[in-house]
């Protein structure tokens, strides 16, 4: 059955030459029975057939024959006979079409004076005036109820449709901003990448080559360098393994398996692991320590440990550093400064040889999405300056 139903809808044409040659068979018994112009009949009965085999081919064009056959049925005294019903069909197609609303009007109208028209042209006899009336609206109210149900349904496709569309661009949004997340986290886990590498791997760098030179001479001193060794190597793969859980989904993640992110209670922890990877660092907070927004801690963490990174790499030899916190009623202010070679940093603001840049617009970012300003640039009389403000409430 749903085969048959599917061929039908596929070959609608088909449907509607079917129906006309039905309709054809019986309008050729009442034209052999009752016509007096035979010919004329057979030629209005042929054209009213054929109405209703390309009504939906060809809707506007039917609805204009439809109309001059009628008009010519009235003019010739071709009365009313079954291949009269293609004037229903027509005035439900061509109102269910979604085509100009002239041809709609024109089909209503053709329907609301078909059946006066007619009662005109041919009185019922032996009747009075107000059952002529009466036969007029009761032969009147299916051509309105056929315009009426074709109208309702160009309404309803058209509703259906605009659902359709708004579904369509709904989900082509969400695919959109789907990509536009995707890509977020995948710069946010870029730049979380980058900070525990550089760091992490800076220190353990220049605490092989302290253990290296020192190794004879204090092997004490060596061995205290490789346990800082170790202990980075195993807080780099820690916050590694966290990255990565974060691309795994749908794993349990087992207790302990990954550290949380690092928040400014830990700033002190990482200017003493600067400290013994040989980089003296002063570090001051100003102001009451305070419970911050989870984003605030993490990027004032990332903003120190980038910044002690660019120092230790790019500060040259005997290089010092300072870092200054500082808690204002409606922000946390940053400072981290170095008397190292500040002006050659400048190179690195549109990304240097080894990717430095990239630190520096890790930075922005990091900030930018937090509401707060950053400002990074050389110190009067060498050295290089980083200062940032983030604010308590994120924008």
């Amino acid at each position: 059955m749903q085969r048959l139903y599917d061929f039908l809808r596929r070959h609608p044409t088909g449907v509607d030459a079917f129906w006309a040659l039905t309709l054809l068979g019986f309008s050729a018994l009442w034209v052999a029975g009752t016509a007096t112009h035979l010919l004329v009949a057979a030629v209005v009965v042929l054209l009213l057939c054929l109405v209703v085999a390309l009504r939906r081919r060809a809707p506007r064009e039917m609805l204009v024959l439809a109309v001059a056959v009628g008009l010519a049925q009235l003019v010739l005294d071709v009365e009313i006979n079954p291949a009269d019903f293609a004037m229903l069909v027509i005035i439900y197609t061509v109102a269910a079409h979604d085509g100009p609303r002239w041809a709609s009007r024109l089909a209503l109208t053709a329907g609301v004076a078909a059946a006066p028209l007619a009662q005109v042209r041919w009185p019922m006899r032996e009747t009075s005036t107000a059952a002529a009336v009466f036969g007029t609206v009761v032969m009147t109210v299916p051509f309105v109820l056929a315009w009426v149900l074709g109208d309702s349904m160009r309404t309803r496709r058209a509703y259906l449709a605009q659902l359709e569309e708004r579904a369509a661009r709904l989900e082509r949004e969400r695919e959109a901003q789907a990509k536009v997340a995707v890509a977020a986290e995948r710069a946010r886990i870029a730049r979380e990448l980058h900070d525990v590498v550089a760091h992490n791997v800076s220190v353990m760098v220049v605490q092989a080559d302290g253990a290296a030179y020192v190794l004879d001479a204090a092997p004490d001193q060596a061995r205290q360098a490789l346990e800082t060794i170790s202990s980075t190597g195993r807080q780099a793969l820690a916050e590694m393994r966290r990255l990565l859980g974060i691309l795994r989904t749908g794993e349990h993640q087992e207790a302990g398996e990954y550290v949380p992110q690092p928040d400014v209670q830990q700033i002190e922890d990482l200017v003493e692991q600067v400290r013994t990877a040989g980089l003296p660092v002063d570090f001051k907070v100003v102001g009451t320590p305070r419970r911050l927004p989870r984003g605030v801690e993490l990027t004032a963490y990332r903003i120190v440990q980038e910044a002690l990174t660019n120092t230790r790499k790019h500060g040259g030899p005997d290089v010092g550093a300072s870092v200054r916190l500082t808690y204002f009623d409606d922000g946390l202010g940053l400072l981290v400064e170095d008397d190292g070679r500040g002006a050659a940093h400048e190179m690195y603001e549109d990304g240097g040889a080894d990717g430095r840049g990239h630190g520096l617009i890790g930075m922005r970012e990091r900030v930018g999405m937090v509401g707060g300003t950053l400002d990074a640039g050389p110190r009067p009389g060498g050295g290089f300056r980083i200062s940032a403000l983030l604010p308590l409430k994120q924008a």
